[in-house]
């Protein structure tokens, strides 16, 4: 007599490995496992134990068997019954509860035996159950190797390392796979509409460590066994196929069991916008302790093939034991009642063997779970081709479908529909009853799933996951220094991946990164630059002012962008803004800016000499005032009759020394009208004034004033503003003695020295003659009333003579 055990306990308890050693202990055995996934990676496991010849594979999309195999590995549904074994179990026995599939585990714990031994390995929750139904069964229970904990809701950006993020729909699954992306560099991503190939290789690329983080759906529950430190749920709600409804908490527990490995404890949580779970569910699923199931799902297994209203007649027939629940309508059951209605299929199944194959083509799984109206024409088109005098598929026509789908363009759905589609055909190429050759048509519908797999596992990691900002995450949660290179063009690589380029200090992130990702460059680039940045400080603070440049854009060094200038107390000492760049410490930071304010000072006196002799050369009386306005005015000021006139003769020589001239109309001094000194000036203007400087005049003599340009601009490069000509200082000197002259004997014109002063034309000079006084008359230019310059009455406090009386 057969010993029929049920081995039970929660997630990681050794089940499996407890069942497949007591198979391996008989001379045959057969396993039924609920997915194609969990029985392919149990029969590689036995294969490499046993050996390819001793083992079969026997899934609805996939059969290897060889001649003489002694154990079976299958998917629950694919167990061939008929066959004798001395071992059978069937593994998360459970799922006899559940609405899809339950009726056949059902049906499995009530009929498959082995002949020495039965195990069913499940959850506790079926005990009473499989006690009522199954007479003389045993029980032994299993505990959880490890731990599991929950610690509550946590951010999403801030989950640990070795998590799973559990949604409940493919839109959410990617929405937060993106936000796994940018800002921890990736996830795997897991969907039950995934081909096992596809699954594996992003489970893979979880394993290898090439990622830290899984997005799934509920999927995970079952059949992936990974090194798992916490689950976190995003939802405690999921659509069941009928209506949105909360998570059991056995689902819970089932989902968050992936948690822990072997010895090593989980956790478990949600994420902050799915709530809290109940503390009373929290207690169930830490101490594994439920409320039991109350009923199995049942389907008779009976079937009568007299006719399609027989068939079904039959499958609506109610169970008669206590605890078995009639399941609802299974897609089958409702292809085959909607093929009924057709008149040409009622026509064709006329008679018992007919309606057996009828049957069995509406047994053709529907992958893509939608069970819509497309699908139930194929089924019909299948039939008739079978009811045909052929008795098999056409070549042609199969041939024409499978090529239809073999497309590896498109979106991520639509490469999961086409998968899910040649899963169907797969499983048709499986019945040598029906399709010639089928060991090719095997290989090719193998073959396209296997390309669509590829390709959906190319377009989900070139999706979400971004390997740079990943390997950066994984470097930084090491203590060991990280290896950064610094081409000499900037371009900087940390641990071989760019991230961005360093100038100066000043750390700029690779642009096609925004948000965490570029977070996450700067922080990996901070800390790898370390060695890099102190060596640059130490550079930077022993160069001479030579390797220094000043620019419109601020201070730069060796090509490189440094710090920003901001106006000071006066335009010739503009001051040093904290260098650019998060690179720097603080204290560092504060001894380059005063090495800063000292080059700038530095570049200041060697590129402007005359300039900073003046204004610290040791005059007195008047000239000082002079002098104290002009190196103000950067080198060149209206004339300020007042102060002119008390210069003495001693002044006059001191101040000539200095290279400044003290025309009629203004003060300037020669030198500055150079176009490298005026480019300089005109920036110290710009710092001062806090605005952009307007076109420098550079070479030419006279410009005509620019539309809102300040006046003070012009004379802050060396040139005074009469009527709308801006002209140069020396220039307006000798213009004004070729005016005085022509004057002198009454009304002129213009002359040909005039407009070739200027070089701006008649109407440029006519400006000019008017601003300096000359009235218009009919017979040319007059001498009129000269204007006198109005001088504003200066506070003592203010004036230049105050400053000559300060205390030194």
């Amino acid at each position: 007599m057969t010993r029929i055990l049920a081995v039970l306990g929660p997630t990681n308890t050794g089940k499996t490995h407890f069942a497949m050693e007591r198979m391996l202990a008989h001379a045959s055995g057969m396993i039924g496992f609920p997915l194609r996934l969990l029985a392919r990676e149990n029969y590689d496991r036995i294969v490499k134990i046993k050996g390819a010849a001793q083992v079969a594979l026997i899934t609805g999309e996939e059969k290897i068997i060889p001649p003489h195999p002694r154990w079976l590995v299958c998917t629950v549904e694919s167990m061939p019954l008929d066959r004798r074994v001395a071992f059978l179990a069937v593994d998360e026995i459970q799922l006899c509860a559940d609405p899809e599939r339950g009726h056949i585990f059902t049906d499995r714990l009530l009929h498959a035996r082995g002949e020495t031994e039965t195990l069913f390995l499940g959850a506790e929750t079926i005990k009473p159950l499989i006690r009522r139904l199954v007479p003389g069964v045993e029980f032994m229970s299993r505990p959880r190797f490890s731990q599991l904990t929950h610690v509550g809701a946590k951010k999403l950006g801030r989950l640990p390392p070795r998590s799973v993020l559990v949604a409940f729909s493919a839109a959410e699954v990617y929405a937060m796979a993106e936000f796994v992306r940018r800002s921890r560099g990736g996830a795997a991503v897991v969907l039950g509409a995934l081909s096992p190939r596809t699954r594996n290789a992003q489970v893979g690329m979880y394993q290898a460590g090439e990622v830290d983080y899984i997005v799934a759906t509920d999927a995970i529950g079952m059949g992936l066994n990974m090194d798992v430190d916490h689950v976190a749920f995003a939802s405690l709600r999921k659509f069941d196929g009928r209506s949105p409804r909360p998570l059991e908490p056995t689902e819970i527990a089932q989902i968050a069991g992936r948690a822990g490995r072997h010895m090593n404890d989980g956790t478990f949580g949600t994420t902050l916008d799915a709530g809290t779970i109940a503390s009373e569910i929290v207690e169930q699923v830490e101490n594994h302790r439920f409320d039991p199931l109350k009923a199995l799902y049942w389907r008779n297994a009976d079937l009568r093939f007299a006719s399609p209203a027989a068939l079904l007649a039959s499958l609506d027939r109610a169970p008669d034991k206590v605890g078995l629940l009639r399941a609802r309508d299974a897609d089958d059951q409702l292809a085959l009642a909607a093929l009924s209605q057709d008149e040409e299929i009622l026509r064709l199944a006329n008679h018992p063997e007919r309606v057996r194959l009828l049957w069995e083509v509406c047994r053709i799984p529907d992958f893509r779970k939608v069970m819509d109206e497309s699908h139930t024409r194929l089924l019909g088109r299948i039939f008739r081709h079978l009811a045909a005098p052929a008795g098999r598929l056409p070549i042609d026509w199969l041939a024409e479908n499978i090529k239809r789908i073999d497309r590896t363009d498109g979106e991520l759905d639509a490469i999961v529909q086409r998968i899910a589609h040649i899963r169907t055909w797969t499983y048709v190429s499986h019945r040598a009853d029906w399709v010639p050759d089928c060991a090719h048509w095997q290989e090719v519908t193998r073959g396209v799933e296997d390309r669509l797999s590829d390709a959906l596992h190319q377009r989900l990691t070139n999706r979400f996951v971004d390997k740079r900002t990943a390997v950066l995450v994984r470097r930084m949660r090491d203590d060991s220094a990280m290896d950064a290179d610094i081409r000499p063009e900037g371009e900087v690589r940390v641990e071989g991946e760019f991230v961005g380029r360093l100038k100066g200090f000043r750390f700029e992130a690779d642009k096609t990164e925004t948000g965490a990702a570029a977070r996450t460059m700067l922080a990996a680039a901070t800390r790898a630059l370390g060695p890099e940045v102190e060596r640059r400080l130490a550079q930077a603070l022993s160069d001479p002012p030579e390797a220094f440049e000043l620019g419109p854009e601020g201070l730069f060094w060796r090509g490189e962008p440094l710090a920003r200038l901001s106006a000071g107390s006066d335009p010739l000492h503009p001051k040093v803004e904290p260098p650019h760049g998060d690179l720097l410490p603080p204290l560092g930071r504060e001894r380059l800016r005063n090495r800063l304010n000292e080059v700038v000072q530095a570049l200041l006196a060697a590129r402007l000499p005359s300039l900073l002799r003046l204004a610290k050369a040791p005059l007195a009386g008047a000239a000082r005032g002079l002098a104290h306005q002009l190196a103000e005015g950067l080198g060149s000021m209206p004339c300020d009759e007042s102060l002119v006139r008390t210069l003495t003769k001693d002044d006059s020589l001191a101040l000539a020394r200095l290279d400044v001239r003290v025309g009629r109309h203004g003060l300037y001094i020669p030198a500055l009208f150079k176009p490298k000194a005026q480019g300089l000036r005109a920036l110290l203007w710009s710092i001062h004034a806090g605005l952009p400087a307007p076109e420098i005049p550079g070479h030419r003599p006279a410009v005509m004033v620019a539309p809102g340009a300040p006046n003070v601009f012009y004379e802050a490069v060396g040139y005074g503003v009469l009527g709308k000509v801006a002209v140069r200082r020396d220039v307006a000197e000798r213009f004004a003695a070729l005016a005085r002259a022509s004057a002198h004997h009454g009304a002129f014109q213009p002359s040909h020295e005039m407009h070739s002063a200027l070089g701006l034309g008649v109407e440029a000079t006519e400006s000019v003659l008017e601003a300096l006084g000359y009235v218009r008359a009919e017979d040319g230019f007059r001498t009129g009333r000269k204007p006198r310059r109005k001088v504003r009455p200066e506070k003592p406090s203010d004036s230049p003579f105050a400053v000559l009386k300060r205390p030194r």
